[in-house]
């Protein structure tokens, strides 16, 4: 996709931090880190997320995040990492470019997660009976 801007990054069109690379995908350093360390994982072929992606896309994009994840933890220090996803708009995803987020964890550095809600009486059987209706 011509105006993406991780294709252009793919393409050398704009520079990055690679720190993996073979002939279907691409980690680099993220610009807006989490934590030093923090590594987006991307296919090399433009999907604009994780539901459009073919499947072994998907299988192999998880293989090397996992072999990317352990890099970063021993080359960070890191005791843990957050995987993140962000999978349309309303999910916070800034680039229609399916990618992965790996985020090294230090212990006390401020990052917070999300605060859960509770279901009401009766929603959650409700919803998981909708999802299990879906699959």
């Amino acid at each position: 996709m011509s105006d993406c801007i991780f294709c252009k990054i793919i393409s050398g069109e704009i520079p990055s931090h690679k720190v993996y690379e073979d002939k279907n995908v691409l980690a680099f350093l993220d610009i807006n880190p989490i934590n030093p360390g923090h590594t987006l994982v991307i296919p090399k072929k433009h999907s604009a997320d994780l539901l459009e992606a073919p499947e072994e896309t998907v299988v192999e994009l998880i293989k090397i995040v996992k072999k990317i994840a352990l890099a970063v933890m021993k080359a960070t220090g890191a005791k843990g990492f957050n995987l993140g996803l962000n999978n349309g708009e309303a999910a916070g995803q800034a680039v229609t470019h399916l990618h992965f987020h790996i985020m090294p964890r230090l212990e006390n550095d401020g990052y917070k997660l999300w605060a859960g809600k509770s279901y009401k009486e009766g929603q959650a059987k409700q919803i998981a009976e909708k999802i299990k209706n879906e699959l």
